[in-house]
């Protein structure tokens, strides 16, 4: 209904757009100025879903209030309610996203685990949850583990797959009996049934609905998997996202006031910012990669070969998770990034304080220096996480018994992810976009991911992503044009040769040519393990021709010349000549110097505070 009221050609001069994040409720205001939508000012203020408040439009509120504060407009009626757009007051429409409360969290199931459980797992990450756990039949696990482990958990929903359509039905029910066993009770609504979407072998249909029906809130939609070659995420979404709605945000304290004050359906926080990154994606004819790394969690979005996934990394984060990236990662993977010595104990400490002090941040070039070497390895192992997920269709070479699907469950398993044809990646979150200067969001990118070839990199400027997402689904118009001019900050363009990442310090790597926009020209000749950085403004594009030395390959191949395009940046072009996989010494002293080198050749740091610090 809301989308046919836009389609109908409503004027929408005006938007005021929320997402009630887990601690931090942010509000923007965007209007239409000299024909072009445009973010005029953004409030925000504390969550209210818990005790004492236990009303999320409190804090909708106040963020609101902020604005009204910094323009002098009425946004808000008497009773507190947002009111029409009337002369200078109100605005035309108000749309929300949310992942307070915890967000949308689920559970799983499938026949195998690594072809319809992970067709499952794909529909529920893309539709905005946080995935507790992935029940299948060949996990590993006893039955009476995977019951004590769904009666344990208490998600919000659970996904259930499994079976190409006309197969067997076995398997799928005997998961579904392991459910009902399990009596699970929903995370919110005591005393509602919990709710269970069903995607599996349509042959199966009555009898899942003979064993859970009664017991629970079952909906049937689409097969997952109606064939093996052939993978249907649509429908799942859709009943997700509705599921949501009705008992998710019904049942989380004051979500009903908020969901009246919206004609739009109010969305998860992360599904509004993946529904963004494939719009991008799609309307401009590239691959996109994004990421926002939050305190908890670490999402990933990609859209590559016209299919868009995401995953969530629920336990890598900066501070509420951090002690995780340590446990993941390792001290010495941690410890690699930095230009000094540090005791091991003292660098422990440090980490366990943000973790109980979570909304710290550093106060010094050091402690600047060891949350930026932290956020690397979490960004690092996020993406290697999302690539294992980001995949091509497991078991459609052969077909056969489920005994011979078993055997062959790997087949098909390549990732989509194609880093040489990466054609933006976009970073999001506090110690991206916070980053005293752009450069660090930048390296930290270019060392998380191992950017390759020619690749733009652009940070969110102050996390408006999930606001303009929602907002997509209803004006693309107004979201696109916000998000071009005030959303995304451009960093630039970084260029790193694919090859051997070891070689001798005078061997040249890689030669940049090119003509800058005021007339003048560059030609840049970068050597093995150096970087460097070339100048060019935002908004300007120009052509280069990059030539590879022998056995690098930029993208037209090992030792071919490659001529495109590239955007500038606040950060210019970046020229990485440290090879791929990126290996640093595992000599503490010579790792350390050329640490310093790269911050030296960038100006990733300010001189002074980085000399005194290497000094003692």
């Amino acid at each position: 209904m809301a989308r046919a009221k836009f389609e109908l050609g409503r004027r929408i001069d005006s938007i005021l757009a929320t997402d009630c994040g887990s601690t931090t409720t942010k509000a923007i205001l965007i209007e239409k100025r000299d024909g072009a939508y445009r973010l005029v000012v953004r409030g925000e203020a504390p969550t209210t879903v818990e005790k004492p408040f236990e009303d999320v439009t409190m804090g909708a509120r106040n963020a609101i209030r902020e604005i009204e504060e910094l323009t002098g407009r009425k946004l808000l009626s008497e009773n507190g309610v947002i009111t029409p757009q009337k002369g200078e007051a109100g605005v035309d429409v108000y749309l929300s996203t949310s992942s307070a409360g915890g967000g949308l969290q689920m559970m799983v199931a499938g026949v195998v685990k690594t072809m319809t459980a992970e067709s499952a797992e794909r529909a529920a990450l893309g539709a905005g949850a946080i995935v507790m756990d992935v029940i299948a039949v060949n996990d590993g696990r006893k039955p009476h583990h995977k019951i004590q482990r769904i009666r344990h958990l208490r998600p919000d929903m659970i996904l259930l797959s499994g079976g190409i359509d006309g197969g067997t039905k076995k398997h799928v029910v005997e998961i579904a009996e392991l459910i009902a066993a399990a009596e699970p009770k929903p995370r919110l609504g005591i005393g509602f049934k919990l709710p269970i979407i069903y995607a599996g072998n349509k042959d199966a249909t009555s009898h899942i609905a003979e064993t859970l029906g009664e017991a629970m809130d079952l909906r049937v939609v689409s097969n997952l998997r109606p064939v093996l070659e052939v993978e249907v995420l649509g429908p799942a979404r859709e009943e997700i996202h509705n599921l949501f709605m009705e008992h998710v945000m019904a049942q989380a304290p004051g979500y009903d006031k908020l969901m009246k004050w919206t004609p739009v359906p109010i969305m998860p926080t992360p599904a509004a910012v993946g529904s963004l990154v494939e719009t991008v994606g799609k309307e401009r004819g590239i691959t996109v990669i994004g990421v926002d790394i939050g305190g908890a969690t670490t999402d990933v979005f990609s859209y590559f070969a016209e299919t868009f996934n995401r995953t969530v990394s629920a336990n890598l984060g900066m501070s509420y998770s951090i002690c995780n990236v340590l446990l993941e990662a390792g001290l010495e993977r941690i410890k690699r990034w930095l230009p000094f010595a540090i005791d091991e104990g003292d660098l422990r400490n440090r980490i366990r304080n943000k973790m109980i002090r979570p909304t710290t941040i550093p106060q010094t070039l050091e402690e600047l220096l060891i949350e930026q070497a932290i956020s690397r390895e979490a960004l690092s192992l996020a993406f290697e996480h999302h690539k294992t997920l980001a995949t091509g269709l497991k078991g459609v070479a052969r077909g056969g018994t489920f005994d011979r699907f078993m055997e062959q469950r790997h087949v098909g398993a390549s990732s989509l992810i194609d880093m040489m044809n990466l054609g933006l990646l976009i970073g999001s979150g506090g110690v991206l976009s916070h980053a005293p200067r752009r450069v660090q969001a930048a390296l930290m990118l270019i060392d998380g991911f191992q950017v390759e070839g020619v690749t733009r990199l652009a940070v969110d400027s102050i996390f408006m992503m999930p606001q303009l997402g929602v907002l997509a689904t209803v004006h693309p118009e107004a979201s696109a044009q916000v998000f071009e001019r005030d959303c995304l900050i451009r960093l630039g363009t970084a260029i790193a040769p694919v090859g051997p990442a070891s070689g001798r310090t005078a061997t040249e790597v890689v030669r940049v040519k090119g003509t800058l926009p005021g007339g003048g020209s560059f030609d840049e000749a970068v050597n093995y393990g150096e970087m460097k950085r070339i100048s060019l403004p935002e908004n300007e594009t120009v052509t280069i021709t990059v030539q590879p030395a022998r056995g690098y390959d930029v993208g037209a191949g090992p030792g071919h010349r490659l001529e495109t395009n590239v955007e500038g940046g606040t950060c210019g072009l970046i020229l990485d000549g440290r090879g791929r996989p990126l290996v640093l010494s595992d000599q503490p002293d010579e790792r350390a110097k050329k640490l310093i080198e790269w911050f030296r050749a960038l100006d990733v740091y300010p001189e002074e505070p980085l000399n005194r610090l290497v000094a003692r």
